[in-house]
């Protein structure tokens, strides 16, 4: 398969045949959830799934991935659920690049929108960030298209504020270092570029109001309200409303059948092992699968979720 960007996971399981066929999960950057997620996914293809190996790679997160998967640059990738669903049906940012088919092997678990500012900018809610300097996410990015919705469903346009499109490392160095004066993530809580902010400065975290969340949902019905607990991060006193989407894993429909079940498989029969890299995977289960996945799942990740016992809705069939 392909190879691009920078492997986590080692590239062989040990004790692997020198044969084994190595599989590439795109993922997003260093400082977010998908990386040490993705990692994860790829020790455990190559420890459980025989004859193959996988290593996760860094890239611009959903829009790219999706493209990735399209080309056959990746054999698998993590992307938001509205960005999958805009691929899927060729709307959105998809409207003239339609992917029918991408394929779902799972949704893994819930990407909270994080607004983060330091605590005296002076920003306390989404109308504060006129006029001042938001990174909205890296270009291609999930976050960024996250970000556009919500402000453009709350009449806010990038005309009204001064955009920085910014990885999340970038983002947590421009907030710490003034350059900017709010950022957004959007990614599994919690994440380390923002622990690591919170560590050295102190950081507030921008609530949604119900309306806000109303306006947003209403332009994207794969939102979801969702609540960060309270001392998430360092200097978070109380919980904080705002909205999340699903992290999707897709696949391309041509994936090999048995390959789309052994994966599917192993990520919901080792997720123990998932945890314990990244506490995002606490949310890894069939039921939040079957339940927030907008399209359809690959065939052999079907047979799985049969197996399983779970119930798979008629838009979730090819």
């Amino acid at each position: 398969m392909k190879k691009f960007g920078i492997t986590l996971a080692a590239a062989m399981a040990l004790g692997a045949p020198a044969s084994a066929q190595e599989l590439s999960i795109a993922t997003g950057g260093t400082g977010g959830t998908y990386f040490p997620y993705g990692g994860g996914l790829a020790e455990l293809i190559g420890e459980y799934v025989e004859g193959y190996t996988a290593s996760a790679e860094v890239t611009g997160a959903s829009v790219e991935n999706m493209a990735l998967v399209s080309r056959g640059d990746s054999d698998m990738a993590l992307a938001l659920a509205d960005t999958v669903y805009q691929g899927y049906t060729g709307t959105g940012r998809f409207e003239d690049r339609q992917l029918p088919d991408t394929r779902a092997l799972a949704s893994v678990y819930p990407n909270a929108v994080q607004i983060v500012t330091l605590a005296d900018s002076g920003i306390d809610s989404l109308d504060d960030l006129a006029g001042r300097t938001v990174s909205v996410g890296a270009p291609g990015s999930g976050t960024e298209l996250s970000a556009e919705t919500i402000l453009n469903a709350n009449g806010i346009t990038y005309d009204d504020i001064d955009e920085r499109r910014l990885n999340f490392n970038e983002t947590a160095d421009a907030l710490r270092d003034g350059d900017i004066a709010a950022g957004f993530w959007s990614v599994g809580p919690p994440t380390s570029s923002i622990m690591n902010l919170a560590s050295t400065r102190d950081i507030s975290i921008v609530a949604l109001s119900d309306e806000e969340i109303a306006n947003a949902r209403e332009a994207q019905p794969v939102f979801a309200g969702y609540t960060l607990r309270e001392g998430i991060y360092e200097g978070i006193g109380e919980p904080v409303q705002t909205i999340s989407t699903p992290n999707v894993l897709i696949a391309d429909a041509s994936m090999d059948e048995e390959l789309a079940y052994q994966v599917t498989r192993v990520l919901f029969e080792h997720t123990d092992e998932l945890i314990a890299i990244h506490p995002a995977a606490n949310d890894t289960t069939v039921e939040f699968s079957v339940n927030s996945t907008p399209i359809p799942f690959h065939p052999g990740a079907i047979r799985y979720y049969e197996e399983a016992g779970a119930t798979i809705s008629d838009n979730q069939r090819p």
